[in-house]
């Protein structure tokens, strides 16, 4: 029985040993990565003048409909957000001025010549101003829009704040927003007179209070 006995010792010592590999804690070599699913992207190809002319046209008409996914897919194949149209209106244009903000974000995040100006000579800043769209005035603001251009009317963008809307809470809060930009509220219109002025003449005390209260 002897033989039985050393085989045993053997089968308790092979045991152990694998036990002691077991719980070495010896690191795994690491698992191989899996290939990148998702491709880099390519540019988009190369258009002729008279395609990319196309590209550019249906974007703006996407811009005036305020169709920001389809903004962003014509952007993607190469749409230029400055390109104009027939009354000279690019995507950044129209979206400022109609206070379409979701298409407005697009266009600046695309390179908007933030300095562009309509067919009236003005900044997207100025309609915007003029239409009290509070959010599009902070927005455009941001992007660094300047605030004393003045348009071919001889307006800047707080002389329309003020003389083509109704003094109300929205148009205040956009005179508020140009004063806080540094907008100087003493360039004068056409016929000389300054924002204050123009917001006595037309009983809108909320905003000449807000221009006496900047000194």
């Amino acid at each position: 029985m002897r033989w039985f006995g050393a085989l045993c010792a053997v089968l308790v010592l092979a045991m152990s040993v694998t036990s002691c590999q077991a719980g070495s804690g010896e690191p795994q070599p690491p698992a191989a990565a899996p290939p990148s699913a998702t491709p880099p992207q390519a540019s988009p190809p190369r258009l002729s003048a008279e395609a990319q002319a196309q590209l550019d046209q249906e974007l703006i008409a996407a811009a005036k409909a305020n169709n920001a996914l389809l903004v962003g897919e014509l952007i993607d194949r190469g749409g230029d957000v400055n390109a104009k149209d027939a009354i000279q209106d690019s995507a950044f244009l129209y979206a400022g001025a109609e206070g379409f903000n979701g298409v407005l974000r697009l266009t600046l995040a695309a390179g908007a010549d933030v300095a562009s100006t309509n067919r009236y000579g003005g900044t997207a800043l100025i309609p915007a101003s003029e239409h009290g769209h509070v959010e599009t005035v902070r927005i455009l603001i941001d992007a660094g829009v300047p605030v004393n251009h003045v348009n071919n009317l001889g307006w800047t963008a707080m002389q329309e704040a003020v003389v083509l809307n109704n003094g109300g809470p929205r148009q205040q809060e956009v005179v508020r927003l140009l004063l806080d930009a540094g907008a100087d509220p003493n360039i004068p219109d056409r016929v000389g007179r300054t924002a204050l002025e123009n917001a006595e003449r037309l009983g809108f005390a909320g905003i000449a209070a807000l221009i006496r209260s900047r000194g």
